[in-house]
């Protein structure tokens, strides 16, 4: 007979009860700031605009972490770097192109 490892020792871990919950409590509370704003008009419109967006990446942050684990794995500081290199370059294409499309008169 071959000698079996357990192989529980390499699963992937998962978050927590408690991660998953606060994730979604979180998630819950920056969907509904923006749909308060916008039912009630508290800001400007730039400033509504710009709250929104503000309460979109910090859902994008949340769902990173709390529930596609971006932190956890093998090599978790390769997960992140490789992500901020991608946010930088699809934010270097839409900044160039708003810039082009903004000042190509």
């Amino acid at each position: 007979m071959a000698n079996h490892t357990n192989h529980n020792s390499h699963a992937e871990s998962h978050g927590s009860l408690k991660s998953y919950v606060i994730g979604f409590i979180l998630s819950i509370v920056l969907t509904i700031i923006p749909l308060v704003l916008v039912m009630n008009p508290l800001f400007s419109k730039v400033g509504t605009i710009v709250a929104i967006m503000i309460m979109a990446v910090l859902q994008f942050v949340i769902q990173l972490f709390f529930f596609m684990h971006i932190r956890e794995g093998e090599k978790p500081r390769w997960n992140v770097q490789t992500l901020v290199l991608g946010l930088v370059i699809v934010l270097t294409i839409v900044a160039g192109s708003i810039w082009i499309m903004a000042f190509n008169v």
